[in-house]
């Protein structure tokens, strides 16, 4: 064999690589990656809606130990305890060895995902068919949400404060919900529409029944028949509706996708994608040197604001109680402290190469992808993370053996989007963003790759276990 000339010797010592996660994993790592993703689709099956994830996140931190956290109570390195923010977000916490002086590490995604809400009075009956009025929630293309089957989930508060949580559509025995369509014989007017409004904001009604209650000495008796059966069940009148927060998500399950069963599609990858293996590593982190924060968010997907999105001051709070232990000012722990911001970030589709820059995007089974800005045209909206903690994340991945990658959201001026990084950056926290690379996003029906999401629990694990 020859030898290599100078040329191929230079390539391999100053190119960037770019590898394709199965030329590195090895046989026993690609099972525990395929066993880590039933995990995962489990766990997207139970949390569709953020009530859901932080429900089940509740449920699976208390298996291991994990007990509500007392402001003035006394922790040791290893104790592990949560904050349930409202039922709609939450942080878990695992205490380190060396106390909080140094900073924390945080690893913080968001549960919330594009759907559809219910209007405060969504009910109404037209021409003996009873239908939903909703208001959509965050970034979506709307004709992508008619002609499926759609589940209802969410909260309702009673007159008398009785809380009743509602899940319809999910058992096999359950009835589910639709949004009609045209059929194509009667859409040439609609089919000349440009695509962003073929169907519009207020044609995204729900379709809910069409028999009557059995009594034709009144009108509306559609809707009533409606309310009558949601009445003996929840208790619900129709003025509840106006204290209550239910929402209309694809009752698609998460299933394999391909003959290689090498990717996974499903509803609300973006991010629960990111939660669940930020989720898993710490439990899986033992009693770290530092003490780590997963976080579960809410209101991503409509600018994080509220009391419980990252734009509030839960985390800063809680922070400061952590300092508060130990003597200390929680501004001095923030200032210290360290972030992945888990999120996704596009991944690279081969029938629209023209909206990414190949040099700069992420490609399925290429591992974690580092977003260091998000943002749109000039990095608008962004808080940019700067070289010296990208260098230190580079550093923690590399030395644990995890794949990944750099992207941005789209080529310059053709999109963007924002995170939850700023609002931790904001915080005096050193943050960047780190998740997995998603196919259709936004989309009812979301496609990620196995290995991607194994690499991003292992990049989560590695953050939190370093004492760097």
């Amino acid at each position: 064999m020859s030898e290599k000339s100078q040329a191929a010797l230079l390539k391999e010592k100053l190119f960037l690589k770019k590898e394709h996660c199965s030329k590195i994993m090895t046989d026993e790592e690609i099972k525990a990656c395929d066993l880590f993703c039933e995990g995962y689709k489990d766990f997207l099956g139970k949390s569709k809606h953020e009530r859901d994830a932080v429900e089940t996140a509740v449920a699976e931190a208390e298996k291991r130990g994990f007990v509500p956290f007392d402001k003035n109570g006394s922790y040791k390195p290893g104790d592990k305890v949560y904050l349930n923010n409202r039922g709609k977000a939450i942080i878990l916490c695992v205490f380190g060895t060396q106390g909080v002086s140094k900073g924390v590490k945080i690893a913080a995604a968001h549960v919330d995902s594009p759907r559809l809400d219910l209007k405060p009075n969504p009910l109404y009956e037209s021409d003996e068919i009873a239908l939903f009025k909703t208001h959509y929630y965050g970034g979506i293309k709307k004709y992508q949400w008619t002609a499926i089957p759609l589940a209802l989930h969410g909260a309702v508060v009673l007159g008398d404060g009785t809380r009743i949580r509602v899940c319809i559509g999910e058992d096999k025995d359950d009835p589910q919900f639709v949004i009609t369509d045209l059929l194509p014989h009667l859409a040439a007017d609609q089919v000349k529409e440009p695509l962003a409004s073929g169907i519009k904001g207020e044609e995204l009604n729900v379709l809910v029944g069409s028999r009557p209650f059995r009594d034709d000495s009144e009108s509306e008796l559609v809707k009533l028949n409606v309310l009558n059966i949601l009445f003996e069940k929840y208790g619900i009148t129709e003025k509840d509706f106006q204290s209550a927060e239910l929402s209309l998500v694809p009752a698609y399950e998460a299933r394999d996708v391909g003959f290689d069963r090498s990717m996974i599609g499903a509803y609300g990858h973006d991010d629960k994608v990111c939660a669940y293996p930020e989720m898993q590593a710490i439990f899986d982190v033992g009693t770290p040197a530092y003490t780590s924060l997963c976080i579960f968010a809410d209101k991503e997907e409509v600018g994080s604001d509220g009391n419980t999105g990252m734009n509030s001051a839960f985390l800063s709070y809680f922070v400061s109680d952590l300092a508060r232990l130990e003597g200390l000012e929680g501004r001095d722990v923030l200032s210290l402290s360290e972030c992945l911001s888990a999120d996704v970030n596009v991944a690279f589709d081969p029938t629209f190469p023209q909206v990414t820059e190949k040099n700069n995007v992420a490609f399925l089974n290429h591992g974690a992808v580092i977003t260091k800005y998000t943002g749109a045209r000039g990095k608008s909206g962004t808080s940019d993370a700067s070289a010296e903690f990208v260098g230190k994340v580079r550093r923690i991945l590399e030395k644990n053996n995890v794949v990944w990658q750099t992207g941005e959201l789209g080529k310059v001026d053709q999109g963007g989007g924002g995170t939850v990084a700023m609002y931790i950056a904001n915080l005096n926290v050193d943050v960047v963003d780190l998740g997995v690379p998603v196919l259709s996003m936004h989309a009812p029906f979301e496609v990620v790759s196995k290995f991607d999401v194994y690499m991003t629990y292992k990049a989560c694990l590695a953050f939190f276990g370093d004492d760097e």
